[in-house]
């Protein structure tokens, strides 16, 4: 089975113009789990950036098991940031 990081992305270019637009503020990658997907079919992963009201839709589309996120980032002026947990360090007594 291919890794799905290497398969490429449907949607988006990397260096797409939507990445640049004013208004982005996210990028998200995803697998189609289903056959209503504008940007491919079930399997396909997909890379879209979004606005805020866009990514709110692909949460919404994730919830309803349209789609699987595998990644997502902040975008800060065309900027891809992204997000890690932060390290939970124990304390000792």
């Amino acid at each position: 089975m291919q890794d799905y990081r290497a398969r490429e992305c449907q949607g988006h270019n990397i260096l797409a113009v939507e990445r640049f637009a004013d208004a982005t503020r996210w990028m998200v990658e995803y697998v189609a789990l289903t056959a209503d997907n504008p940007y491919g079919g079930p399997g396909d992963r997909v890379r879209l950036f979004l606005d805020d009201e866009g990514y709110q839709k692909a949460l919404a589309a994730q919830k309803k098991h349209k789609i699987q996120i595998k990644r997502y980032a902040h975008v800060v002026e065309g900027h891809i940031v992204d997000f890690k947990p932060k390290k939970m360090h124990r304390h000792r007594p």
